[in-house]
């Protein structure tokens, strides 16, 4: 007689073996009526045991990629609740999330430790489960960078990292829309959200315009990397995601202990540089989003722009500072180097335009053109385009484009941001701009009006020069009649590079 043979599976049924000869069943057994096209070439007899156990296979488990979030979070009482609310609503919960209060001075250990044990919510897929860690590492000398890589240590073994900064919100969508697009491209090494700033509750007109001008130059960064292929030259610390074998390969092709170094003013930059030339894509998400912290002041936008620039400028340029070697001519570079060109070329035709303008007022010599009207309003055509192009758009951003003055002002503050960052590489200064930026963040410094200052100072010997200096007339009249030809073309190629910028498609991304 035959035996029954066992299933080779643990936990499938088994099912007779072959009937021995002479034991035939005297009537066919009927087949259960089937979909699969596989199963209906099977046997009879096999027929109902096939469907069954395909049946069985669908529902085993599929492998579900682990997320370690690390969120670093210095003096972030105000807004560490609402980063921990924000990730305990996430329709895919992190796997785990580890807070790492370092250098603090607040209350965020006590806000977070609130949150601290294991969060369970039921989810358009189902329950999930996480647990939320506090570490307070006290006194770290290497601030948000030792957190970084304190909380990689944590999460090494898991599929990715998630750094969160501690005044980012996303939206309840952003870690399932990161952990769906990383994970279905091995050549991807990480992804960057979509940063917007939330407007919605500043308290002055100097806020708003502030945060306008930083929401717009955010809207036109994404939308620059969203049609470049989604290809992002950095993988902003606000909000990313990192494969943890991306990051273990940079640290053997660099030779490094961890993943972040504290020899980059821009650590960000550094490690979306190292993860590309360890062969890997860096992105930024086309649905993911995340709200981050804006800055209120002067001071405090100086402070963040200047740190930003300079270690831009410390990855440019050639050569070697510190630990840092200089690359040029890296991939990721390029639109950097594209930003600086862009930025001197506009101060250049303002400088001029200014110049040229007190100098004919000052020998009668000005006479309008209506064609002058037409640079501003291609700016203006460009600016409401970006504004447009905002999700979460409101009328602050329109008006912010549509009245010209605020964007105009905005942008000779980020000059002076360039100009600041710029002399401070060249002077050699060591200065410790996480340091600058957190004692401006404090209300405390001035190094934000010196670029106002020099300006004033330009201009005012600009004007003692044309008035005073032994200048005949004439020529006066001949420095003019070469210096508006010279600034028209320029401002021709920039006006059609505007009115091309504004015509482009946008193939349906929203910054």
């Amino acid at each position: 007689m035959g035996e029954p043979t066992r299933s080779a599976h643990p936990g499938l049924p088994t099912h007779p073996g072959p009937p021995a000869v002479g034991a035939l069943p005297t009537a066919p057994v009927p087949a259960a009526p089937v979909e699969n096209p596989y199963v209906r070439t099977l046997d009879p007899r096999l027929a109902a045991y096939a469907e069954e156990f395909l049946e069985r296979v669908d529902e085993l488990p599929t492998y579900r990629p682990t997320i370690g979030c690390v969120i670093p979070a210095y003096n972030e009482g105000e807004t560490i609740a609402g980063v921990l609310d924000a990730l305990l609503m996430q329709t895919r919960l992190p796997d785990a999330i580890h807070v790492i209060v370092n250098n603090t001075t607040d209350d965020s250990v006590e806000i977070a430790g609130h949150y601290a044990g294991p969060h369970t919510r039921t989810t358009p897929t189902g329950e999930q489960s996480t647990v939320v860690y506090v570490h307070d590492i006290g006194k770290n000398p290497d601030k948000k960078v030792g957190a970084l890589n304190y909380g990689y240590s944590l999460v090494e073994h898991m599929d990715y990292l998630l750094g969160v900064d501690g005044d980012t919100t996303p939206e309840p969508d952003a870690v399932e829309h990161l952990i769906n697009e990383i994970a279905s491209d091995d050549r991807i090494g990480g992804i960057s959200a979509i940063y917007s700033i939330d407007d919605s509750a500043l308290r002055g007109p100097v806020e708003k315009f502030l945060i306008a001008g930083q929401r717009a130059q955010f809207s036109a960064f994404n939308m620059q990397n969203l049609l470049k292929g989604r290809n992002m030259a950095v993988l902003g610390g606000q909000f990313s995601i990192f494969s943890t074998q991306a990051l273990r390969d940079v640290l053997k092709d660099s030779h490094q202990r961890t993943p972040w170094v504290n020899d980059s003013e821009v650590e960000d930059s550094l490690l979306s540089l190292q993860i590309k030339s360890a062969g890997y894509l860096t992105k930024i998400s086309a649905h993911a989003r995340a709200h981050v912290g804006g800055m209120t002041t002067l001071r405090s936008l100086d402070a963040q722009q200047v740190k930003w620039n300079f270690g831009a400028i410390d990855l440019m340029w050639p050569g070697q500072r510190g630990d840092t070697r200089g690359q040029p001519f890296h991939p990721n570079l390029r639109l950097r180097w594209f930003e600086h060109l862009s930025m001197v070329l506009n101060m250049v035709t303002r400088l001029m335009f200014f110049m040229l303008l007190i100098a004919a007022v000052s020998i009668d010599a000005f006479v309008f053109r209506a064609w002058w009207l037409i640079p501003p309003t291609a700016a203006v055509l460009l600016n409401l385009r970006v504004a447009h192009s905002m999700k979460f758009r409101n009328k602050r951003d329109y008006l912010f484009a549509l009245l010209i003055a605020p964007a105009e002002i905005y942008m000779l503050i980020r000059m002076g941001h360039f100009v600041r960052a710029w002399l401070k590489f060249f002077s050699r200064q060591q200065t410790d701009n996480w340091a600058a930026q957190a004692k401006a963040e404090r209300g405390k410094g001035a190094a934000w009006m010196y670029p106002f200052i020099a300006l004033a100072v330009v201009f005012a010997g600009f004007g003692a020069v044309w008035n005073y200096a032994p200048i005949s007339m004439a020529t006066k009249s001949e420095i003019l009649a070469i210096g508006w030809p010279v600034l028209g073309i320029i401002t021709i190629v920039q006006t059609v590079w505007m009115a091309l910028k504004a015509m482009r498609p946008y193939r349906g991304f929203q910054a």
